[in-house]
């Protein structure tokens, strides 16, 4: 087979239908884009559940003169309320460690941790943040258990697992994960369609020199290379467009939300790279199939 016939004829059929090969590397380098996005934000949420997995803790907030609990009657905890539970909390088989927490610690642990908020940290004041008892579990799964034996006790204003509040706000990153996903797939079935027609049109162009190739005998695979080439050239134009975005998706997005929402884990380039790659790849293959199976369907050789 002659590469430069074959790279000619490519070049040819791209130049020749180039609107419609230019909608098919925007429509896929969108779809990879999304895809990669929607792997690229699994990724954070994987590695943001083994990061916090381990550090999970029950947290008992004390009564406080501030506290809205009617059980605790505008009084503070006493010592021996304090005494108490860290007692109970002791004799717990589900208990790894126990710690207990002052107002003054709670607010400068506060502070540090929103301390890119200036304007939030400013609107706690000391004394805000009631004392309280962090608790660590040796299986963070089995904390309904504790829960259920700290409600309602002497001293306690309220019983916050911190499972609870993460699994919600992990289902929102899930639900943006899916969405991105279910817009790719609409993206990618356009990219087909668009592959299809670029196709079946380059084809009904070069319909005369495909006569004269098939009546000197040229082979089939001689025949529907450069339209199979031209198919997958589009997709790996489209799917190098994909990794710029990818690259900006990772800059200003995940870094972004990591940022904001405290993430103590960042997403790696070294993820990023094998998503870019995989996208890529993807991107060539989906446009070459497709360029095959038009081509078995509308070009009779």
């Amino acid at each position: 087979m002659r590469v430069q016939f074959v790279l000619q004829e490519i070049w040819i059929g791209l130049r020749r239908n180039l609107t419609m090969t230019v909608s098919l590397i925007i429509t896929v380098a969108i779809a990879m884009a999304l895809v990669g996005t929607g792997l690229l934000i699994r990724g954070q949420v994987n590695a943001s559940k083994s990061y916090w997995y381990d550090k999970i803790e029950v947290s008992v907030f004390l009564c406080a003169k501030s506290s809205s609990n009617p059980s605790c009657n505008k009084q503070e905890a006493t010592q021996a309320d304090k005494d108490a539970l860290k007692k109970q909390l002791g004799g717990m088989s589900q208990v790894a460690a126990v710690t207990y927490e002052t107002k003054d610690q709670a607010y400068a642990r506060f502070k540090d941790r929103f301390s890119s908020s200036p304007a939030f940290v400013n609107s706690v004041r000391s004394g805000d943040i009631p004392d309280s008892f962090r608790i660590r579990l040796k299986d963070p799964q089995q904390y309904k258990p504790v829960v259920q034996a700290l409600l309602g006790q002497k001293g306690v204003d309220q019983v916050i697992n911190e499972q609870e509040i993460l699994k919600k706000f992990f289902n929102i990153l899930n639900g943006l994960q899916n969405a991105a996903w279910i817009v790719a797939v609409f993206q990618l079935a356009a990219a087909v369609l668009l592959v299809g027609n670029t196709v079946r049109l380059s084809a009904f162009n070069r319909r005369r020199e495909t006569g004269i190739m098939r009546l000197v005998g040229a082979s089939n695979t001689y025949i529907q290379m450069p339209f199979i080439l031209e198919g997958a050239v589009a997709g790996l134009i489209g799917g190098l467009v994909a990794a710029v975005l990818l690259v900006m998706s990772k800059s200003l997005l995940i870094d972004k939300l990591a940022g904001d929402l405290q993430f103590a884990s960042q997403l790696g380039w070294g993820t990023v790279l094998a998503v870019i790659v995989l996208s890529v790849c993807f991107g060539v293959l989906l446009c070459a199939i497709a360029s095959f199976l038009t081509l078995r369907r509308y070009l009779r050789v």
